[in-house]
C-alpha cells in the first residue's frame, strides 16, 4: 500500500523577504576517462605537526614542500591548516 506523504508550506507572506534562487548554467562533463583532475588535500594540527606530514610526504615523493600554502591559522588555539592542490592522471581502467 503506498505511503501519503503531506508537506506543510509557509504562508506566502513567509516568502517576501527572500530573494529567488541563482541558477547555475550546467557544466558538461568530459567524455574521456583520461582526462586529469585534481585533489586538495588539508591539514590540521599544530605548526610543528603540519610541517612533519608536509615532511614526510615529501620523503615519501608525493609532494613538493613548495607545492603546499604557507599554515593558515584555523580559528583554535594552536592550530593551522596547510593546503595542497595537486594534478592527478588517473589509471586507465582495465575492461
Amino acid at each position: 500500500m503506498p505511503t501519503t506523504i503531506e508537506l506543510q508550506t509557509a504562508a506566502p507572506s513567509a516568502f517576501r523577504d527572500v530573494p529567488a534562487p541563482v541558477v547555475l548554467p550546467a557544466i558538461l562533463a568530459t567524455t574521456s576517462p583520461f582526462q586529469p583532475d585534481k585533489v586538495r588535500h588539508l591539514v590540521f594540527g599544530t605548526t610543528a605537526a603540519v610541517q612533519f606530514t608536509i615532511k614526510d610526504l615529501h620523503r615519501r615523493g608525493y609532494a613538493e614542500p613548495n607545492d603546499w600554502s604557507q599554515p593558515l591559522p584555523t580559528g583554535r588555539p594552536g592550530e593551522v591548516m596547510a593546503i595542497l592542490t595537486k594534478r592527478i592522471e588517473p589509471e586507465p581502467q582495465m575492461s
